[in-house]
């Protein structure tokens, strides 16, 4: 799925990227028990959000202080690092995020 994503430039994503992470992040939160993995729409075609976050585990753009918030929030003690960074990239928050993502969908489908 992730062959649907651009690939990263010298581990810098195109800003239509960043923006499927962050509707991936927001999907991530709206995400019910016992429901499918979220999609979000990406160049008319739904991609799995583990596919989104999987594709950012490699870019080192910054991450806005809007989505560092949330994902605070969100990742609570397994993200606790990215606070105590100085500038946190997509990729810091894409590992936790991903990581998340594999863990529910193991669990759900055990």
């Amino acid at each position: 799925m992730t062959r649907i994503l651009p690939a990263l430039y010298e581990g810098h994503a195109p800003i239509h990227l960043h923006e499927a992470f962050s509707s991936a992040l927001d999907a991530y939160e709206e995400w019910g028990l016992g429901v499918d993995e979220p999609t979000v729409r990406f160049e008319d075609r739904d991609v799995p959000i583990s596919s989104v976050f999987g594709r950012m585990r490699t870019c080192f753009d910054i991450l806005p202080s809007r989505l560092m918030d949330a994902v605070a929030e969100l990742t609570g003690e397994r993200g606790s690092h990215l606070e105590r960074q100085d500038q946190p990239t997509f990729a810091d928050a894409a590992l936790v995020l991903r990581a998340m993502c594999v863990e529910r969908l193991r669990d759900e489908a055990a």
